[in-house]
């Protein structure tokens, strides 16, 4: 199988080890498993816990109570509507290989994160790409995405909330885009795995899962969540597709660690206090980034409403990789080009790593930004 080099992870793969201040990160900032026991309240049972486990592989479809766990994140869903998997990005990856075969026609946003299109694309199906463009505050045409659907339609990607611009599609937008892919029978995937860091209310959004019969939802623990080492994510959907997904991940998963998942079902269900944590980093940080915009001539973007990114335009005649290359080197400061997310002349800005990175971050790309500018 031939498939394009992942241009995110690339670009993280060679710099993340090699800058002082990393504004390129996406997760919330990580907590450390104390300070997991201590929200789960088990910091003295914790070993006789973890003692107790038999390193077998464990439950194959994932731990029954990590499973209700998860489903409590959803309206409509049961356990045995809750797959396990290698994080999020192995759920996206299984549902598109499971679903998805040559010729078959694939819808995807644009941008988004890059499995959502060349996955499908190196099996060999027909793929179109729907732009988000920033005069619509980065929200699907739906007119378009009427226009591009087909009978044969077979699988319509989105994100939501979106990578890397923070936009966020409401319930009624995404029950407008449900009746879309009704129309055509077609199966609908949503990437969630920022769900839960929404700047309003209580940060949460609805999920496809909930909203239609062939609507299916992805997540995992990296994100709101700032459990990325556990390496733990879920599909949420129908009972059917998740046993055909089952017949795929016998292949390369068998199951989900033991230990990763009895700490991911104690996070969930201690996420009323990881969320509040989350949400306030998030909402904090944010209002920080944009004070900075505001007295950066050569910045724009569309705030974002929801996530851990924004996406920032520049005005310096320099490619996106170019800037990000000459600001580690000269400040020892890690964005994302917008090369690597097919997004010339875009920056990604990870905004929840620590306030102090933050702040002192933006400081050094402002000396940057006026230097090149002069």
């Amino acid at each position: 199988m031939d498939i394009r080099p992942f241009g995110v992870e690339m670009w993280m793969n060679e710099f993340e080890t090699k800058c002082d201040l990393n504004l390129a990160e996406t997760c919330v900032e990580s907590i450390t498993l104390g300070q997991l026991f201590e929200m789960a309240d088990v910091k003295d049972s914790i070993l006789d816990q973890l003692s107790a486990i038999k390193m077998t592989y464990g439950a194959i479809e994932g731990s029954d109570r990590l499973r209700d766990a998860i489903s409590g994140l959803y309206t409509n869903q049961s356990r045995d509507n809750i797959l396990t998997t290698h994080g999020t990005i192995g759920a996206n990856s299984l549902v598109h290989q499971t679903l998805v075969a040559r010729g078959d026609h694939v819808i995807s946003v644009i941008p988004t994160y890059q499995q959502h299109y060349s996955i499908p694309e190196s099996i060999g199906a027909d793929i179109e790409l729907l732009h988000l463009r920033p005069e619509q505050d980065f929200l699907p045409d739906l007119a378009a995405l009427r226009a591009m659907v087909r009978s044969d339609t077979k699988l319509i990607a989105i994100n939501n909330p979106n990578n890397p611009t923070g936009a966020l599609m409401d319930r009624a937008m995404l029950e407008e885009i449900v009746e879309i892919a009704r129309s055509v029978d077609a199966w609908l995937l949503c990437d969630e795995v920022y769900r839960g860091t929404n700047q309003e209310g209580d940060g949460m959004t609805a999920a496809v899962a909930d909203l239609y019969e062939k609507g299916i939802s992805t997540a995992g623990m990296s994100k709101a969540y700032s459990l990325a080492g556990l390496r733990v994510g879920w599909i949420a959907g129908p009972k059917e597709m998740l046993h055909d997904v089952m017949i795929h991940r016998d292949y390369n998963t068998i199951s989900v660690g033991q230990i990763d998942e009895l700490l991911a079902a104690m996070a969930l269900e201690n996420r009323d206090k990881i969320l509040a944590r989350a949400q306030e980093i998030t909402r904090k940080n944010l209002q920080i980034v944009e004070e900075w915009i505001e007295e950066q001539p050569l910045i724009s973007w569309v705030k974002p409403k929801s996530g851990t990114t924004a996406l920032l335009k520049y005005d310096l005649p320099m490619t996106s990789r170019d800037l990000c290359v000459t600001l580690l080197k000269e400040e020892g400061v890690m964005l994302t080009p917008g090369s690597a997310m097919d997004m010339e002349g875009w920056l990604r800005l990870g905004y929840t790593n620590p306030t102090t990175d933050l702040v002192a971050g933006l400081a050094k790309f402002s000396a940057f930004l006026k230097r090149h500018a002069a």
